[in-house]
């Protein structure tokens, strides 16, 4: 009998779909490229004196750089993996129907090792500068209170952490939504993260990750390491709340397209 153009398709599809080791392969490089690109501008480039002239990027500077690389990434391995890179974007998302739950460890994982392999790298760069410290420098981590850029309580922190998570997500379930132009999302992702830095670097250094919380704070222990579990709640909780209410105030009865069509225009 022969094949149906249809049930071809389908092996088609199925042949050419990505392994879970490539997912997997896919948001370790993503998580890494941003852990390491937007904390390596804050670490190594927000302040840079030469010949007493400021010629660090400063907070502006910072926020452009995590935004880019999700950008970046996102259209480099976006369509392999769905370009999370944020444990907290892989469970909104599967609140709110867009993931199976059964890779959800599996991600949340690989982001974890990506962000702590990133921040490894990172600080033996860093290192190479004599009389630099992980502990007393900040080494990028997030913090409420004395670890706060400006000294923001820990209820400032948290609200600000789950607000804008939810900010975030809302942004990225709605730009994968089939009704949204196609080919934009990664770019929408990015300037959402752009704009979320530039609010709360002042009140936390801005996490939205519990990822990008964690490896720098490995490294400069201490208070860092006593803080980071804030940016294991909020910004999940958060996460969680776009997740299961974006369907029911902003969603129809449409299917939605996951991030890895959505970068294809």
């Amino acid at each position: 009998m022969a094949e149906s153009d249809d049930t071809r398709r389908l092996r088609t599809a199925a042949a050419t779909e990505p392994t879970m080791l490539q997912r997997l392969a896919a948001e370790f490089m993503g998580t890494f490229v941003l852990v390491f690109g937007g904390c390596g501008s804050a670490v190594l480039a927000a302040q840079f004196l030469s010949d007493d002239v400021q010629l660090g990027i400063g907070f502006l500077g910072v926020a452009l750089a995590f935004g880019l690389t999700v950008v970046v990434m996102a259209y480099a391995v976006g369509h392999v993996s769905g370009g999370h890179f944020n444990p907290a974007v892989t469970i909104g998302l599967v609140a709110a129907g867009r993931f199976g739950r059964r890779d959800l460890v599996g991600y949340i994982l690989t982001q974890l090792v990506a962000a702590i392999v990133a921040a490894a790298v990172l600080l033996l760069i860093a290192s190479g500068q004599d009389g630099f410290s992980a502990s007393e420098s900040g080494f990028a981590t997030n913090g409420y209170g004395d670890r706060s850029p400006g000294e923001y309580s820990l209820l400032a922190a948290f609200v600000i952490e789950l607000v804008l998570t939810a900010v975030f997500l809302y942004v990225i379930l709605g730009v994968t939504d089939t009704r949204a132009p196609k080919g934009f999302a990664p770019l929408a992702i990015g300037l959402a993260l752009t704009l979320i830095h530039l609010i709360s670097i002042p009140v936390t250094n801005t996490s939205v990750n519990p990822a990008r919380s964690l490896g720098p704070a490995l490294f400069a222990g201490g208070d860092a390491m006593g803080q980071v579990w804030l940016f294991f709640v909020a910004p999940p909780l958060g996460a969680l709340l776009a997740g299961f209410t974006y369907a029911f105030l902003l969603g129809k009865e449409t299917p939605a397209a996951p991030l890895e069509e959505a970068t294809e225009g």
